[in-house]
């Protein structure tokens, strides 16, 4: 541990420009998400096996590309180390383009991934030793092996086992759901030990099976319809891998229907009289058939489907019309592809005219008058003092009206009206006319029944002084409308309100100024 700490502070120096290498090869095109190829030969190791604070050398094939005058080591493998993590920056100890190159892994597997955050994974990892040009970090060539984590801190140098799988079902399609299916799935190479897990498109078939010379056999029986198989093999050692087989396309299909035949029987038979019940019997063989009986009268419909319990189905009514009718079942599978719908023959019946006697009773009612209702809960209105315009030309001052209560419930349900007229403001023998009042009617709430809507806005006056009129349309001197309750839509009981606005003349002496605000319901 001593000796790979000494090494990282020595390579220390070199930390700029091995990232400058990394960023080279990823610039020159070379696939940082896979271990690159061994383009100029293999690597042999130091030793067989060790753990991950080891920093194991190698030994290239061959001398070192002609056009290089250096080389690095990165490590490729699962998680963090995926797109490839430097163990030895570049360097040109013990190049050589003649003869093979021992190159030292400058930093444990540990360290590596402690530099790099990350930490090590079992799984299969590549070392690559790449001969590169030491000015601009080309890679010219690049010898490879594996090594084979089995835990995430032993490893072992036994190489990486390739593998291919191939699959083979039986018998041929297409067969008919139901039979028995093999699936057959062929290992290569045969002395590769593990389990093949079979499927059906993304969906496990049964559980994984043990491979044994190379074949893992598996039988089944597939649901009806167009099936995606495929076998998919996993090492029983890390350094074994994985393969899957090519999709092979099955078709199964849905067993022949069943015929089936239906019957039926009505109850009274012949003729009965209108308004007693008919019992309408239809019976199904086999009485194994799943489905519902629709019953016929002619070409309609009687009713809904009745579910078949038993291979029987019943429907009564007391509701035929008067006359002839032609009674029929038809059988309507819950399954088209396991059974065949079937129809009855048919079966008159007569309906004969009812024939009975007859009584009456005087029923009277008495419907009530009713009352238009209108209530506030509090008649007190006080609303800030006014203040100053920002012109100087005014005051103005605003609140809300209290709620104001309708309750309806006249016979007839004709509908309502509720306006309100304001008196001139008073404070003693001083006054602030009425119409500088103005309001924003609103439905504050309402029965879900009731139609009602509420009155327009009515903008106040400009500040007139006492005894001046208000222009058209402007002011509550004139009585207004606070809300309308269409016909038939004003019966229940309705939450009115108004938003106030008061211009007041700033010729207005002090004083508490007072009006009454007349509301009324017709």
């Amino acid at each position: 541990m001593r000796a790979n700490t000494a090494i990282r502070r020595l390579l220390g120096g070199a930390a700029v420009l091995a990232a400058a290498a990394a960023t080279t090869l990823g610039a020159a095109g070379a696939a940082l998400a896979a271990p690159p190829a061994g383009n100029l030969g293999t690597l042999s190791i130091s030793k067989t096996s060790g753990t991950d604070v080891e920093a194991p050398s190698y030994t290239t094939s061959a001398g070192c590309a002609a056009d290089s005058d250096g080389y690095n080591l990165f490590v490729y493998g699962p998680g963090g180390f995926e797109n490839g993590l430097i163990g030895t920056t570049p360097t040109d100890v013990g190049f050589s383009t003649s003869g093979p190159i021992t190159v030292v892994q400058g930093l444990s597997f540990k360290d590596i991934a402690v530099d790099n955050s990350t930490t090590v994974q079992p799984g299969v990892y590549t070392i690559a030793v790449n001969c590169v040009d030491l000015f601009s970090g080309e890679v010219k060539g690049t010898f490879t092996r594996t090594v084979t984590f089995t835990s995430a801190t032993q490893w072992t140098a036994v190489d990486a086992v390739s593998t291919s799988t191939a699959l083979a079902v039986s018998p041929n399609a297409p067969v008919t759901e139901g039979t028995p299916v093999t699936l057959t799935a062929t290992v290569t190479p045969a002395s590769a030990t593990g389990t093949v897990q079979f499927k059906d498109g993304a969906g496990n078939l049964g559980a994984p099976v043990a491979v044994s010379g190379g074949a893992a056999t598996f039988t089944t029986t597939l649901p009806q319809g167009a099936r995606a198989l495929s076998a998919v093999f996993t090492g029983s050692a890390a350094h074994i891998q994985g393969s899957t087989s090519p999709v092979v396309s099955y078709q199964v299909n849905a067993p022949a229907a069943i015929t089936t035949t239906t019957a039926l029987a009505v109850t009274p038979s012949g003729s009965a009289a209108q308004y007693s019940p008919v019992t309408l019997s239809a019976t199904v063989a086999p009485a194994g058939a799943a489905g519902s009986v629709q019953f016929l009268d002619g070409a309609a419909n009687l009713g809904n489907p009745v579910p078949l319990s038993g291979g029987n189905a019943t429907l009564s009514t007391s509701t035929l019309g008067v006359g002839a009718h032609s009674f029929s079942a038809r059988f309507v599978p819950a399954n088209a592809g396991a059974y065949e719908p079937s129809q009855s023959a048919a079966v008159a019946l007569e309906v004969t005219p009812f024939a009975g006697v007859t009584a009456s009773e005087t029923i009277t009612t008495e419907v009530l008058a009713g009352e238009l209702l209108i209530s506030v809960a509090n008649q007190n209105v006080v609303l800030p003092s006014p203040v100053m315009a920002a012109d100087g030309s005014l005051l103005t001052t605003s609140g809300s009206l209290n709620p104001i209560t309708v309750t309806d419930t006249r016979a007839g349900n004709p509908g309502w009206n509720v306006s309100g007229q304001v008196t001139d403001f008073a404070s003693g023998t001083n006054a602030i006319n009425g119409a500088n009042l103005g309001w924003s009617p609103k439905v504050v709430d309402k029965s879900p029944v009731q139609n009602i809507t509420a009155g327009p806005v009515v903008e106040p006056a400009n500040a007139l002084v006492p005894g001046a009129a208000a222009p058209a349309g402007q002011g509550l001197a004139s009585s207004r409308t606070l809300a309308t309750a269409a016909a038939l839509g004003g019966n229940g009981t309705a939450n009115l309100g108004a938003d106030l606005a008061l211009k007041v003349p700033t010729s207005t002496l002090a004083g508490t100024y007072t009006a009454i605000l007349t509301l009324t319901a017709i």
